[in-house]
């Protein structure tokens, strides 16, 4: 691994990153829960509110774990494109809370997950090239999204028209 500045401050910095979109995202999304969310059909599988947090508290960390050991790795085009993906799955993730808990656009919110769902797999894909440890590291998350994507589009069909 290449040396670059300070190693922790780097890690604070994409730990900060991954936490701030998830404070901001969370701004959006506990506005709604006691009052949009908690009206809104949701189908059986849906788990207890209290699942959330903990959950995405552990992707986040990973999250910005994982960008950072490609952070560190040597200059090239795939370390790039990778840190580049990182970045784009994370507005990504930012956007749908917004779409989904703040705009309460529940199909805007499905078709967005499918985009960062992509986004996801991608980043996966060019981690490994980069540093294999941190694709593993981004697998519960691309599990946790696809979840996360069948619960949306769950939502949605839920809230059709009768």
């Amino acid at each position: 691994m290449e040396t670059r500045g300070n190693q922790w401050l780097a890690l604070a910095g994409y730990l900060a990153a991954c936490f701030l979109v998830s404070a901001v995202a969370g701004y959006a999304t506990v506005q709604s829960i006691p009052t949009w969310y908690a009206n809104i059909s949701k189908p059986g599988f849906t788990p207890p509110n209290q699942v959330f947090a903990p959950v995405w508290t552990i992707l986040y960390a990973l999250m910005g774990i994982a960008a950072w050991l490609i952070w560190r790795m040597p200059d090239s085009p795939h370390r790039t494109r990778a840190i580049a993906l990182f970045w784009l799955q994370l507005l990504l993730n930012f956007a749908w809370s917004w779409i989904f808990f703040y705009l309460h656009l529940i199909l805007g919110a499905a078709l967005e997950i499918v985009i960062l769902w992509f986004a996801i797999l991608f980043t996966t894909i060019a981690y490994r090239r980069v540093y294999p440890l941190a694709g593993w590291m981004m697998i519960p998350y691309l599990c946790w999204v696809s979840f996360a994507s069948v619960l949306n589009w769950g939502i949605w069909h839920a809230n059709l028209p009768k």
